[in-house]
């Protein structure tokens, strides 16, 4: 029998008294606990900010959080989208808000009318809210797979993850992972009529419709695999055609849901293009935004193999992203992750496939990996030692340390530009 969560802290009485609190208590104080840490590390680096684009050198830590791309959300926010795209003086197209997309600037305006507060502070009560609401629904999706403690604990490394301090800055982080969490919950409920509307909010969010509507498409097939194939031999005498018994094939309600969810997955994943499109007559404006901060145009993986040989050399380079996506496949099929069950495995896979697809790595691919937390019950599954999980938590808080100096930090590179968060 596993060890409940007040077995593993520091001082029984303490202890005790902590397991007897609600769930939602727990997670609630885990989850501050991590982001005063994370405060405590942002106002300690602000004091050596020097001269920056957006405030004086030594900013306050409402100013200094508030930097890269709050000022960006903002500007949506107050000004709304182009609709004509800027150009730059050789012909690409310019910075713009249409990279940003528009649910979580919506809600800052909406809370700044309401409240008369400013837009950015508006946005950074908007983001703290949804971090905290994320950690509460990260902890449900987590009890779906693990006892109270093992759940708890993987979500002491989301909050303590060293990109986690993300989470209380105005960025539209906090509110993607809370309606991923959401989605990913009632996918593995197997409501998916309920995921509807929240992955069309998602999408709405972050771009990561696109990955998620794979990962619906997939276990479509899969569940269709063990109704029509294996369902033959495992369906009990006298079921009905509709019907679904625990542990046996999926019924033909279910599965048409899935679908359903599947469908309006990939229209809600290409809803933001589309709308850049028609607001701006250009096809590929939301491409031609994106690749602004790149300089170059979408190529499907060649930036991976670009950054391999810039880093590894020409022969190791080329090797490199195979290599690291192997390493990957050899972590989704672990004991520890493979206890996360399937839908949260075959998401972490079409993920990262995703990333391996359209992501120009760089310094900002750190924050892009937040999607991938349901690895961090994975990493709870691997030892119940209270020294193990102790150290990823301690492990965790120096590399976030590292993140804010190295990279929220602010400072010029020698030869211009920056190292963007």
């Amino acid at each position: 029998m596993s060890r409940s969560f007040r077995t593993e802290l520091p001082g029984s009485g303490l202890a005790e008294r902590a397991a007897a609190w609600p769930w939602w208590l727990q997670v609630s104080l885990i989850y501050i606990a991590a982001r005063i840490v994370s405060a405590c590390i942002f106002m300690a680096a602000a004091l050596h900010q020097g001269v920056n684009p957006w405030y004086s050198p030594s900013p306050g830590y409402w100013e200094f959080i508030a930097i890269w791309d709050g000022h960006w959300y903002a500007q949506a926010a107050d000004n709304g989208y182009p609709s004509v795209l800027p150009l730059n003086s050789d012909g690409s197209v310019a910075e713009n808000t249409w990279a940003f997309y528009a649910l979580f600037p919506a809600l800052g305006r909406g809370l700044s009318l309401l409240t008369g507060l400013e837009t950015l502070p508006a946005l950074t009560i908007v983001a703290m809210l949804a971090g905290l609401g994320a950690a509460l629904v990260v902890f449900l999706l987590f009890r779906e797979f693990a006892d109270r403690g093992t759940a708890l604990w993987g979500v002491v490394f989301f909050a303590a993850f060293p990109v986690s301090a993300v989470l209380q800055v105005p960025y539209a982080e906090p509110l993607n992972l809370l309606l991923l969490a959401a989605a990913l919950l009632l996918v593995v409920r197997r409501r998916y009529l309920a995921a509807m509307p929240v992955v069309v909010l998602m999408c709405l969010s972050r771009p990561t419709g696109v990955p998620f509507a794979a990962m619906a498409g997939i276990f479509l097939v899969r569940q269709c695999w063990l109704k029509f194939v294996r369902g033959r031999a495992e369906t009990p005498a006298g079921r009905g055609a509709a019907g679904g018994v625990p542990g046996g094939p999926p019924g033909n309600k279910e599965l048409a849901a899935l679908a359903g969810l599947t469908v309006v997955s990939v229209a809600a994943a290409l809803a933001w293009p589309l709308l850049a499109w028609v607001r701006t007559g250009d096809l590929r404006a939301y491409t031609r935004t994106e690749t602004a901060w790149r300089g170059d145009d979408l190529v499907p993986f060649k930036p991976w193999f670009d950054t391999g040989q810039m880093l590894f050399g020409p022969v190791l380079g080329v090797m490199a992203p195979f290599l690291f996506a192997g390493l990957f496949a050899l972590l989704l099929m672990s004991p520890p992750v493979r206890a996360i069950g399937t839908e949260l495995r075959l998401w972490c896979a079409c993920y990262m496939g995703y990333l391996l697809v359209f992501l120009h790595p760089q310094t900002s691919t750190f924050r892009l990996l937040l999607p991938l937390f349901p690895l961090a019950l994975g990493a709870a599954l691997l030892s119940r030692s209270r020294a193990y999980r102790g150290t990823v938590t301690v492990m965790f808080t120096l590399l976030q340390i590292v993140w804010i100096v190295w990279l929220w930090a602010w400072a010029q590179l020698p030869g211009g530009g920056d190292y963007p968060p």
